[in-house]
């Protein structure tokens, strides 16, 4: 055998066993003819001892071995002198006498610290992505994420879900993002296109009869990136026939009570709290609120509409909404503080912020002029502060003022260090719209998926009122980042083509696009739903980590570039003729 045992298992009750080890020389210190070798690989590490005193061989060998070389040792187990184990490790009692010693490989001196001890640039430990995963921060990641997977396979395989792969060349169906597509060389001029998510498959599945269906699933899509993106990711993507909204609340949060508890040893209590879509814009001003904290938004538009400050009163005449956050304790906060909270709202489009103080029993701030007694007298009423709180307030349009104060208060949940470490703040945000307005087209679009049903006492309102109707979608959110999405799905064809049409697809679209599962609800479809974990998102929470990158094991940079094998890279001209494409690229 190549080895006995690995650098992570053996302990004192091992002494005197021969053993055969083999892995990366972590660290080395030679003094005299005795050197010791900290022997690693992934389970740990093994102190080796050699005596180069024992044969040339032994000496020349143990000469030439330098940091991250691969070696082979074959010795004994003993126990390590008084004083001098290493309580920190399971091997830290014992230590390997070296018999016998050969490189199996040899190492360059490595371009990137694999210990922190000195700042590797982030490209750098890209470009070299197989050498930083040696690193023991990285291989404890992937191992937490394997076994968080673990997890979720032995879930729905007790709950009677059939695990099945679904194509990742398929047709290109709009899902919210660009696809990434895929030429055919043996049919010209057409493409495939690399999933967005399963979501066609999955549905059709349901039609076919299995009623419980789960996946690892790899998704793509071509979008700009960030901490929590990238243009390949992972979900865990299930589906249920013969089922409502609740049985796939209940399916989902038992899933991720078990998994924590699997793997953290945390217990979440279920049912998971609700909050419904409305509710989580009017108190939080985002749709996946964190709630570990308070710095909940007021609605003051009626009361601050009453005074003569011009700025809210042209506001609140043009249907705009006026609102605040209340920081507890905080009217001390310098004029350069409350500057970097303007510039900050200003971000999400707000046009300023402006703020009271609360000190000595009375309202201070260069707006309260504006302002009656009695309308003073009603604001401390509704928002009831307490001494020296200080109030910010932004005015604008409903969503403006909603994104600004939203993600303000996460903001200074951070600064204020408001958030109670390794706390877990699962909820449901449920009864999402069915359509939205998209800002740049000024058209009517679909909120969460135009695969959703709608709300059954909210039908007539396609016609009348769309805006207002609400679907069968609901979001799962883990504190304050949303963690996966579902719903209810359409099933009538009918009623899918008209919601199709609905978000400006013609009738030549849809059938070229979704004719085939429009064709399949002919056929008796069951009433079916179901939801995707992001993964990656889950893994990077539960390890605290502040990138999706240190959760995956080859990840790509910001610009989606690999810089370790430089992809995407460029093609040859045979490729291209073969795939009948010519390039027209932008002149530099």
């Amino acid at each position: 055998m190549r080895r006995t045992h690995t650098c992570g298992e053996l302990n004192s009750s091992n002494s005197g066993l021969n053993v055969v080890l083999e892995g990366w020389a972590d660290t080395i210190r030679n003094h005299g003819n005795i050197t010791f070798i900290d022997l690693r690989d992934r389970y740990g590490v093994t102190q080796v001892v050699i005596d180069s005193s024992k044969s040339e061989d032994i000496a020349r060998v143990t000469k030439s071995i330098r940091k991250e070389f691969v070696i082979h040792i074959e010795g004994s187990v003993r126990a390590r002198p008084t004083g001098t184990e290493n309580k920190e490790l399971i091997t830290g009692g014992i230590e390997v006498s070296a018999e016998k010693i050969f490189v199996v490989g040899s190492s360059l001196p490595l371009p990137i610290d694999l210990n922190g001890r000195t700042e590797t640039n982030e490209d750098l430990s890209l470009k070299y992505r197989y050498l930083a995963l040696r690193a023991n921060n990285l291989q404890k990641n992937i191992a937490l994420r394997h076994k968080i997977t673990k997890a979720f396979r032995d879930y729905y395989d007790e709950e009677g879900f059939f695990e099945i792969e679904t194509p990742i060349m398929a047709k290109s169906t709009p899902e919210g993002s660009r696809d990434y597509l895929i030429p055919s060389r043996v049919n010209p001029g057409k493409f495939y296109a690399l999933p967005q998510s399963p979501q066609i498959f999955k549905q059709l599945l349901m039609l076919s009869g299995f009623d419980k269906y789960y996946q690892i699933a790899r998704c793509f899509r071509d979008e700009d990136l960030r901490a929590d993106r990238q243009p390949e990711f992972t979900q865990v993507d299930w589906e249920m026939s013969f089922v409502d909204r609740d049985d796939l609340l209940d399916v989902g949060e038992r899933a991720i009570q078990r998994v924590v508890k699997d793997v953290l040893g945390v217990d979440i209590k279920v049912p998971l709290k609700r909050i419904s879509h409305s509710e989580a814009f009017e108190r939080f001003g985002v749709d996946k609120p964190d709630t570990r904290f308070g710095l909940e938004l007021i609605d003051l538009t009626s009361i601050l509409s009453k005074g003569e400050f011009n700025a809210f009163n042209a506001v609140a005449s043009e249907g705009g909404v006026i609102k605040a956050i209340n920081i507890e304790g905080k009217a001390e906060f310098s004029r350069k503080d409350i500057s970097e909270l303007e510039e900050f709202v200003k971000i999400y489009k707000a046009k300023g912020l402006a703020y009271l103080k609360y000190v000595n029993g009375t309202f201070e701030g260069s707006i309260t002029k504006f302002f009656k007694p009695s309308v003073l007298e009603e604001l401390k009423n509704k928002v009831n502060p307490k001494e020296n709180d200080l109030i910010v307030i932004v005015a604008g349009k409903y969503n403006i003022v909603s994104a600004a104060l939203g993600n303000m208060r996460n903001l200074l949940a951070k600064k204020l260090s408001l958030v109670k470490p390794n706390t877990w703040d699962f909820l449901w945000v449920v009864d999402f719209p069915m359509f939205e307005i998209d800002e740049e087209t000024n058209q009517l679009t679909y909120a969460h998926n135009p695969f959703s049903m709608v709300r059954e006492e909210d039908k007539e309102l396609l016609d009348k009122d769309p805006l207002k109707a609400i679907s069968g979608s609901f979001d799962m959110v883990l504190n304050g980042i949303e963690l996966g999405s579902g719903c209810i799905r359409i099933t009538n064809p009918d009623l899918q083509r008209k919601v199709f049409k609905m978000i400006g697809l013609s009738e030549e679209e849809i059938e070229s696009r979704f004719g085939f599962i429009l064709n399949a609800y002919n056929y008796g479809a069951p009433v079916h739903g179901g939801f995707a974990f992001g993964l990656d998102r889950l893994v990077m929470i539960m390890l605290g980590a502040g990138s999706i990158r240190e959760v995956l094991a080859f990840p790509k940079n910001k610009s989606g570039v690999s810089l370790m094998d430089d992809a995407p890279s460029s093609v040859s001209e045979k490729q291209l003729k073969e795939l009948h494409i010519a390039l027209d690229l932008p002149k530099e």
